[in-house]
């Protein structure tokens, strides 16, 4: 039997797990109008924010595997891509986003119990651990979440609330 990483890793690792599933469900049989509906131009749709979710995976997977492979690796802040987020469809998007981060997850149940002490040196944020890094991708995860359910709410049923929009602030 595998040992399971530590205690303090378990709460971020079960909820990157179900971020996946909770999108896919939210999402599933959706309008296109609503996924790529923008409250402003200034602001991403959910199809941009899914895309924004696959690119950070890709990012943070490689990130996890240097950080538990090498000895205090350099890593450079987040760049978004400079040409967006809008390329693809929603569903590509979430489709590559749960591929990568399920392949994530299943790595990060295969390490020792220590290796949330795991080190790296981030070129903004300096000394930075595994298990902090993996509490902020949690926390990046429940941000994006709230997100979509704002967009989604503002777009596909306040309008129709009638006299009970009254009762909803948005914030989409």
């Amino acid at each position: 039997m595998q040992p399971s990483p530590s205690t303090t890793l378990r709460p971020a690792i079960a909820l990157m797990e179900k971020t996946p599933q909770v999108l896919e469900t939210m999402l599933g049989g959706i309008a296109s109008d609503v996924l790529r509906w923008k409250p402003t131009p200034d602001r991403w749709c959910i199809s941009e924010v899914l895309s924004h979710l696959a690119d950070c995976e890709e990012a943070l997977s490689e990130r996890v595997r240097r950080l538990v492979l090498e000895d205090t690796p350099r890593l450079k802040e987040y760049e978004a891509p400079a040409e967006g987020f809008a390329a693809g469809t929603p569903q590509e998007h979430l489709s590559r986003f749960a591929f990568t981060r399920k392949e994530l997850v299943q790595f990060l149940r295969t390490l020792p119990p220590d290796v949330g002490a795991r080190t790296a040196q981030h070129s903004k944020l300096g000394l930075i651990t595994l298990e902090q890094m993996l509490n902020e991708w949690a926390s990046h995860d429940l941000g994006h979440i709230r997100q979509i359910a704002e967009l989604y709410r503002a777009r596909a049923f306040h309008p129709h609330a009638g006299p009970f929009a009254a009762y909803q602030i948005l914030n989409p």
